[in-house]
């Protein structure tokens, strides 16, 4: 067994490798641009790509002077400049001198294209997406179970609402069959009782984030019955999926900020609007008492019943007037019949028979009314008030100044 060497040792032996290199001090390279982070101190990060492998490459500041476009991700470059190993984490880069374009990059380029295509067919249309549940029971997320996007969900939700229940597809999120298992967790989801589905994974280059540009997995979420939130990447980071998605959240934080509803912030709108409505419901019903016994008044004054009822009023007042009018004719009129009975009592024999008087008449019953026309021995009848008697006349004598007359039996 040999010596034993140091990290710094070894890491400095291949880095002398690669400067002696020649092919590895002047190379050029194309690839398309991911990762691309201009630091503050004016050096460029980024990574340039191909549909199998990745280099890490480094601008430092004093090679900018030639760099005459932005970098952006997907763009098709050549970088050339010199391959060496940064001795601290024993990595090797491709340290940039030059950079030059290189068309738009292929990945970029199936991306617009594709892009372009599901546009035309209307996958991307606002009219055919389904609203978000605004109180939501259950979500599903679909995405790694072990990245941080599953954790940032049910914090966020725990704090929003502890009574949302939140359920796991474990899906692989990049690499080869990620778009598959993403699918099957859509489907999946879509046979249970889940309110809504999110999609989503952390931020990563266009290569990290192609499952979530493909083709097939855009038209599952066009197709899917439930609303499918996209929450992929950063807020910089578009998919095709965040196009044809029902709602495309900027983070997966985001995504649980726009699909959990607040429960404390409902509870108490729910309050304020119990109480609203008590009160309106209040006001309306005293409202409709008071209408109601104005209808009422009205009703009364024009109903049958009232109408009978000052019928009856007004006869029997009319009742009371012709009583009054009959009492009054029927005291005038015994009156007037006092009066003539008064002057009758004056001319009725009777009545004077009552005062001590007698009423004569013949044996035929008829009256005698002068001593003319009686004579002695003569039988009359003497009529009293209280019966009558017969006598025989003795003499006639007639009164002073009507003659004189005397007969004596």
């Amino acid at each position: 067994m040999g010596e034993a060497r140091s990290v710094s040792q070894v890491n400095l032996y291949i880095k002398n490798m690669f400067t002696r290199e020649y092919a590895l001090n002047n190379i050029s390279v194309r690839g398309e641009v991911s990762n691309c982070k201009y630091h503050s101190s004016g050096h460029i990060y980024f990574t340039i790509k191909d549909s199998s492998s990745q280099l890490s490459c480094v601008m430092f500041a004093s090679m900018r002077q030639g760099l005459g476009f932005k970098m952006e991700e997907g763009s098709g470059v050549i970088v050339q400049g010199s391959i060496s190993v940064y001795e601290r984490d024993g990595k090797y880069q491709l340290y940039a001198r030059k950079i030059t374009r290189d068309g738009g990059g292929r990945l970029y380029e199936e991306y617009e294209k594709m892009k372009k295509r599901l546009l035309e067919e209307g996958l991307f249309d606002a009219d055919r997406k389904k609203k978000i549940p605004a109180y939501a029971k259950s979500i599903g997320v679909v995405t790694a179970p072990e990245g941080a996007v599953i954790h940032d969900i049910c914090n966020v939700a725990a704090r929003r609402n502890p009574y949302v229940q939140i359920y796991l597809y474990p899906a692989r999120v990049q690499g080869e069959g990620a778009e598959d298992t993403v699918i099957e967790g859509i489907r999946y989801f879509e046979k249970t009782n889940v309110d809504t589905i999110i999609i989503g994974r952390g931020g990563g280059s266009i290569e990290d984030l192609w499952a979530f540009n493909s083709e097939k997995l855009a038209r599952v979420v066009y197709a899917c019955t439930k609303p499918v939130v996209s929450a992929v990447g950063h807020e910089t980071d578009t998919t095709i999926a965040d196009f044809v998605a029902d709602l495309r959240a900027p983070t997966p934080s985001a995504a649980a900020e726009l699909t959990v509803f607040p429960y404390k912030e409902a509870e108490t709108a729910l309050r304020e609007a119990a109480y609203s409505l008590k009160w309106q419901i209040n006001n309306i019903l005293k409202i409709k008492r008071l209408k109601l016994v104005q209808y009422e008044t009205m009703l009364e004054s024009s109903s049958p019943r009232d109408l009978l009822r000052q019928r009856r009023l007004y006869a029997a007042d009319c009742q009371d007037r012709l009583s009054l009018l009959m009492e009054q004719k029927l005291t005038a009129a015994r009156h007037q019949l006092e009066l003539y009975i008064e002057e009758l009592k004056g001319l009725s024999p009777l009545y004077k028979l009552k005062g001590g008087y007698s009423y004569v008449a013949r044996e035929d019953g008829s009256s005698v009314k002068s001593v003319d026309e009686i004579s002695p021995g003569q039988e009359l009848a003497l009529y009293m008030q209280d019966g009558h008697a017969v006598v025989n006349v003795k003499y006639v004598r007639k009164a002073e100044g009507y003659g004189s007359k005397e007969n004596d039996t």
